[in-house]
């Protein structure tokens, strides 16, 4: 007999598992199985990239002076030699030029930010087109729209910080916006700035907001979205013996364990690359901000450019003087309300789609962005508009590269803004309905296989293959919704309804969701069209076989 001595690992274990029992939640967790699909690493992209953040930036703030304070700069760089700039910028050159491994450092962090945005973005369109968001995911999804908010303040308040022409003419745009909030916008800009711009107290206020602030609200609203994940089940694409009451995939450990340590080295190595390989951000090809210059050509990060672009497409004219109040359109309608409506669009989709479909059961297997026409063609409009903004945000470079008036690019793109969206829905739409139309008549005819037979009585027709079961269950398995369906204006003592407009409107709406619809195959359909003969191993074979 022998016996054997637990080692120091074990023990410890045992220890904290008797305290705390922590063996049993992770005893559960590992256990958890998760569904298998390349899109589902887009959210992980988004993760890994801000873990990537906050390493880089962690470095980034040991070097960096948050201060205005003025310094004349001495230093490696011969074109600022001598020059009177503030210590943010002189901190910002020194990084960059004279830490070991500090351009590199800055360089993957700004890899990492365009990424971790373009990562969110992605990942919330998969989300919107395959109907994730549904029942009981509605909270998960504002938390997805918070965290891309976030973002876009993470990301302003980042290259805000180095000081720079650039980054300088971003925030006079801002004093702008402050500004021309009715009645208490210079006030609203002498608080933001401490005093008139560019003030003294900016940098200090956005390092803060950027390395406190912002990054402890994203790690707060990601460890949420995180929990819900795991509370909720996740979501799995449609296909055989995927229900909305099991999960088919792999467990959590050892499988996601090692595939999510493998992805993260991958997403690292790829952002070092970039970093190493890829300038971005050369600030010292600006020079120091002052006031004064506005440089040509500046365009800020990508994910920021629908701002920009919503206020080039603006008139200059639109102002309004309200008991002497001068109310700025040209500025407050792009920089304001039409990001409101395309915030609040994504804030209230969901509420609103399932109203207007009146299905309050829980979803867990996802849509096919054909089988829902109105929601895919919204989102692609949705798209489109912020593609417009964007291109917009660069209508100097599109002008001077392709030696184009700038006066007639701009009016372009006011006309698309307005109907590029209608007819990218309209198109999306129609794609979508014709897709289930194929699909449709796939399950009822199968595929095509070029043969043709010719029976005893003369007649010809051509032989089909018919669809697999996991084939056909695929395109006959989902919900065409219908309008809905109202009580009468009047009740049985002929009392009208006080909620009836209100019914009457969401019916209206829901007509515009569902009055166009495929509906999918029935059984007794397939049932009919398998006795007609089309489809081998039917009455084809048999009649060959006579």
């Amino acid at each position: 007999m022998t016996t054997t001595t637990p080692s120091k690992v074990a023990g410890a274990a045992d220890y904290l598992d008797q305290r705390t029992n922590i063996g049993t939640v992770v005893k559960n967790f590992a256990r958890k199985v998760f569904p298998d699909h390349w899109s589902f690493l887009l959210g992980e992209i988004a993760l890994y990239s801000f873990v990537v953040l906050l390493i880089s930036g962690f470095f980034l703030t040991m070097f960096f002076v948050p201060s205005m304070g003025l310094t004349t700069y001495h230093g490696p760089v011969a074109s600022m030699d001598g020059q009177l700039m503030s210590e943010a910028f002189a901190s910002t050159l020194r990084l960059s030029f004279e830490v070991r491994g500090g351009l590199l450092m800055r360089q993957v962090h700004h890899w990492a930010a365009l990424l971790f945005m373009a990562a969110i973005v992605t990942h919330m369109m998969r989300v919107f087109f395959t109907g994730a968001f549904r029942k009981p995911r509605e909270l998960n999804w504002l938390i997805g729209c918070l965290l891309m908010i976030l973002g876009l303040a993470g990301g302003f308040t980042g290259y805000s910080l180095p000081d720079d022409v650039l980054s300088g003419n971003g925030l006079r745009i801002t004093d702008g916006v402050v500004k021309a909030i009715p009645v208490i916008g210079s006030y609203m800009s002498y608080f933001v700035f401490g005093g008139e711009f560019p003030g003294e107290d900016i940098i200090p206020r956005l390092f803060s907001l950027h390395v406190m602030v912002v990054p402890a609200l994203i790690l707060s609203f990601v460890g949420l979205h995180l929990l819900f994940v795991v509370l909720h089940k996740h979501t799995q694409y449609p296909g055989g013996g995927r229900t909305n009451t099991n999960v088919v995939g792999f467990p959590l450990f050892p499988v996601y364990v090692a595939k999510a340590g493998g992805f993260f080295f991958v997403v690292f190595g790829v952002l070092v690359l970039m970093g190493g390989t890829m300038a971005i951000n050369n600030v010292w090809n600006y020079g120091p901000y002052d006031p004064s210059p506005v440089s040509a050509g500046a365009q800020p990060d990508w994910y920021m450019l629908f701002l920009e672009g919503s206020l080039r497409l603006m008139p200059g004219q639109a102002e309004i003087v309200i008991a002497g109040y001068t109310l700025s359109l040209n500025v407050l309608i792009p920089a304001m309300i039409i990001p409101g409506l395309l915030f609040t669009f994504l804030f209230v989709y969901p509420f609103v789609e399932a109203k207007v479909t009146g299905d309050k059961r829980e979803h867990h297997v996802l849509d096919r962005p054909r089988n829902v026409p109105v929601r895919t063609g919204l989102g692609v409009a949705f798209l489109t508009a912020f593609i417009v903004l964007a291109v917009a945000g660069s209508n100097d470079l599109v002008a001077t590269h392709f030696h184009m008036s700038l006066n007639a690019i701009t009016w372009i793109l006011r006309i698309l803004l307005f109907v590029g969206p209608v007819i990218a829905f309209w198109i999306t739409k129609r794609i979508c309905l014709s897709l289930q139309r194929k699909d449709r008549e796939l399950v009822l005819h199968g595929h095509e296989t070029g043969k043709i037979v010719r029976f005893a009585n003369g007649e010809y027709i051509e032989v089909h293959r018919p669809l697999n079961e996991q084939e056909r269950w695929l395109r006959v398995n989902y919900d065409a919704h219908r309008p809905l369906e109202i009580e009468p204006a009047e009740d049985s003592r002929g009392v009208r309804r006080k909620s009836y407009k209100q019914d009457r409107r969401w019916q209206k709406l829901s007509r515009f969701f569902y009055e166009d619809r495929v509906e999918p195959v029935r059984p007794s359909e397939l049932h009919e069209v398998q006795g007609h003969g089309e489809l081998e191993g039917g009455p084809v074979a048999a009649e060959l076989n006579s």
